[in-house]
């Protein structure tokens, strides 16, 4: 549930480094000079695949959940509840346990079931939804009504400056970057990023990258206000929402540079590039934001440095055969 305070600063972003500080993995950065030299730029992966849970959805989620505790101790007894399609759901599970915080997650009936497995296997008490007949946005609701505490995936403050801290640690290590890209689903990871970004550098290029099956902020963004779609059938199952959310839209609309629209077959080339060239596992998600720099999709005028996010590595082990079988 979003708070009353609908803006997140750089002070914010601080400050979910000093909670995450001794629990979030300080994820590596890994270059490739082959990848550069095919993008035309150098090109630094921020490699979030090697967070916990595998993915950087454990920052906002332990920012959230570590406040939300601070300011109420009830949630020991009471509990909390969070709706996501894998990741964010093994985020907070992950958070909830360590914070001693009881937790139930919905996720969709086709969620990817190694991420079911994992999210079970920390602890979580696990309910299902259909994606293609319950609406998100309306089930946040009606379990909101319930009095229910929603730790949201990407519509809080808290969870858009945990997931800046990704960024922030990148920029820590290369302060000179030009350009910063991430995977756009509900959109906290690329608000966060931008926030502590332009700290930096206020100047630098900031890109959202979705797939063309989920194009929803790509809609949204040239309308000038949240548009939905049909439940997106794309590989990328981490950004395969129906909208923007309403609060990283809001911090976006007017202040990111584009949106990159990348299809299926771009999706994959690049996850097998990485995979076979750099040897890191990562999940299509994060295959979008090397798609992009790989296909020739970014304006590089004045680009002689790109940061990309890497959201996560928890592919599906069936696609990861399938990839060479």
């Amino acid at each position: 549930m979003v708070e009353d305070k609908t803006i997140v600063d750089f002070d914010d972003i601080v400050a979910a480094v000093n909670r995450l500080k001794g629990v979030a993995n300080k994820t590596p950065v890994m270059t490739s000079r082959n990848l550069s030299e095919l993008c035309g730029v150098q090109v630094y992966l921020k490699c979030e695949n090697f967070q916990r849970v595998g993915a950087f959805k454990f920052r906002g989620a332990y920012n959230c959940i570590a406040k939300r505790l601070s300011n109420n101790p009830e949630l020991q007894q009471k509990g909390i509840v969070a709706i996501s399609s894998g990741n964010h759901s093994q985020g907070v599970a992950l958070a909830a346990k360590l914070l001693g915080v009881p937790v139930t997650i919905y996720l969709p009936k086709d969620a990817p079931p190694s991420k079911i497995e994992a999210t079970a296997g920390y602890g979580a008490n696990l309910e299902f939804f259909d994606r293609e007949k319950d609406d998100r946005d309306e089930l946040a609701a009606r379990l909101i009504e319930q009095g229910v505490t929603l730790i949201h995936g990407y519509d809080d403050p808290d969870i858009i400056a945990g997931q800046g801290t990704a960024a922030l640690e990148l920029m820590h290590e290369i302060p000179d970057l030009d350009l910063i890209m991430t995977p756009l689903g509900g959109g906290g990871l690329l608000s966060g990023s931008m926030i502590a970004a332009r700290a930096y550098n206020p100047k630098i290029k900031v890109y959202g990258v979705e797939p063309e099956l989920a194009n929803d902020w790509d809609l949204s963004i040239k309308a000038g206000k949240r548009m939905s779609i049909p439940a997106p059938q794309t590989i990328a199952d981490g950004v395969s929402l129906c909208t923007p959310g309403k609060l990283p839209f809001e911090i976006l609309k007017d202040q990111m540079d584009g949106v990159i629209l990348i299809s299926e077959a771009e999706i994959l080339e690049a996850l097998s590039y990485v995979i076979e060239r750099m040897k890191i596992i990562i999940e299509p998600s994060s295959a979008l934001v090397v798609a992009a720099l790989m296909k020739g999709k970014v304006p590089l005028a004045g680009i002689s440095k790109a940061g990309l996010i890497i959201s996560g590595g928890n592919i599906d082990p069936k696609l990861l055969s399938e990839l060479y079988s």
